[in-house]
């Protein structure tokens, strides 16, 4: 079986950082393929622009979407993803410094799986993206294709 992948979508250097720290500690070493904006997010999903060329079909096991992003939203990125067939069902966590109702809400009504408020200590920080990668990869049973 071909090992889960995550597609991480995070315009922070350091909450990128701190994301593949804490996926690292939890021993999970799954590929993490990063990507920076809105834009670059749907053309590494959708192989267009710089990833035409991208080998393979599989769809990552989770994305991790933050929601204020350069070029393309988080929001407009969960959007397109859940309108394409090659993509409707892939899980999508929003990982998120936000704490607006209202983003949570707009979240979930695009068809996110789970809103994730990044936590603002270290410590707590590793924690919470060590269980989402935990549960997106080991725990939760996608269906099958």
């Amino acid at each position: 079986m071909k090992p889960k992948s995550i597609v991480l979508v995070e315009d922070n250097p350091q909450d990128e950082m701190l994301t593949l720290r804490a996926l690292r500690k939890a021993n999970l070493a799954n590929h993490v393929q990063v990507v920076r904006d809105g834009q670059q997010a749907l053309d590494y999903l959708f192989r267009e622009g710089e990833f035409a060329d991208r080998p393979g079909t599989d769809q990552p096991a989770v994305i991790l979407l933050d929601l204020n992003l350069p070029r393309v939203s988080g929001l407009d990125v969960l959007e397109r993803l859940r309108a394409d067939p090659r993509t409707r069902l892939v899980p999508i966590v929003i990982l998120t410094s936000s704490d607006e109702e209202r983003d949570r809400l707009g979240c979930y009504e695009s068809g996110a799986n789970s809103f994730v408020r990044k936590p603002l200590e270290f410590a707590e920080f590793v924690e919470t993206v060590a269980c989402l990668g935990i549960y997106w990869l080991a725990t939760n049973e996608p269906p099958a294709g």
